[in-house]
């Protein structure tokens, strides 16, 4: 008896611990699917994608303190985030993907200082706080991160099952055509340039409802939880799990947040300070990705011929 009450205590205090892993990863899963729409499927080589994640951040928490109620406000998160997507797009699409790489981690720079300085609007450094929760008031707090992790999860199989089914239709045909070689649909008539904005757009509302998922879960939000090494966690999410691969982003998502939390167990085992070990961790992280790409070079899931950039 003292056995299995020792063992439910130990799954007791471990199970909180899960239930974060997996609430980060499905918000990163989320993130990245909108990526993984932009670049895998369509090629857009996009280094600003934390700029829509914030945009739906701020937006859905600020409209949600003045006032509006939260339903609304998400909508608005991701409205505003597929409209500034829409926006980028006009003027960058046409670029080479070098180029549209480098203005759109310019836009998401601008759009972080931007929160940074306008005290008046974002609070600045100081972030956003005590905004409004789904079922808040409903929930007990002890169970709320469960019950968050039920409705992230939720969210996830449903941006999921769409994005396949918008893949394996005739737009998703074309966005594919479009990554491959561009002059072929448009020699078949296609408007090649409304498309990629249509990727963009649609890849951008996704970050901006993953923002939304971000601020409820951490329940503060600030400048400096948008910086860019955010768009690089979703390009090493994507990478992992195979490049137009949305099951193998899910799983990216899983095995990345898991390195981040697993690898805070090393301070028990490494005599190193505590100013060190933050930059042995990330060591440590790095030859994990790297023994596990030399493993499976094309991801996870991923096929070979995904692997190269566009030229």
């Amino acid at each position: 008896m003292t056995g299995l009450t020792g063992s439910a205590g130990c799954f007791d205090a471990i199970l909180p611990y899960i239930v974060t892993i997996l609430l980060i990863s499905s918000i990163y899963a989320i993130f990245a699917l909108g990526l993984n729409l932009e670049w895998g499927f369509t090629g857009l080589l996009n280094f600003g994608h934390v700029a829509f994640f914030a945009i739906g951040a701020y937006t859905t928490v600020l409209l949600d303190l003045w006032g509006c109620p939260l339903v609304l406000s998400i909508i608005a998160g991701v409205a505003l985030a597929g409209f500034f997507g829409f926006l980028l797009g006009i003027p960058t699409l046409r670029l080479r993907a070098d180029y549209l790489a480098i203005v759109t981690i310019g836009f998401s720079e601008v759009l972080r200082f931007i929160l940074l300085n306008e005290e008046w609007l974002t609070r600045g450094p100081f972030g956003v706080y005590g905004f409004e929760r789904p079922f808040q008031d409903v929930i007990p707090y002890q169970y709320y991160n469960t019950f968050l992790l039920i409705l992230y999860v939720a969210i996830l199989v449903a941006i999921y099952a769409s994005l396949e089914r918008l893949m394996h239709s005739p737009w998703g045909r074309v966005l594919k055509s479009i990554r491959e070689d561009e002059s072929v649909p448009s020699a078949l008539g296609k408007n090649v340039f409304w498309y990629k904005i249509q990727s963009l757009m649609l890849g951008s509302a996704i970050a901006g409802l993953a923002g939304a998922l971000l601020a409820f879960y951490l329940q503060y939000v600030s400048p400096a939880t948008f910086k860019p090494i955010e768009t690089f966690h979703a390009w090493i999410i994507i990478i992992l799990g195979g490049t137009a691969s949305n099951r193998g982003t899910i799983v990216g998502a899983l095995i990345l947040w898991t390195f981040f939390s697993g690898t805070k167990f090393i301070s028990r085992l490494v005599p190193l300070e505590s100013h060190q070990m933050g930059a042995f961790r990330m060591i440590v992280i790095g030859l994990l990705l790297m023994l596990l790409m030399m493993y499976k070079p094309e991801g996870i899931f991923g096929k070979k011929e995904e692997l190269a950039l566009s030229d």
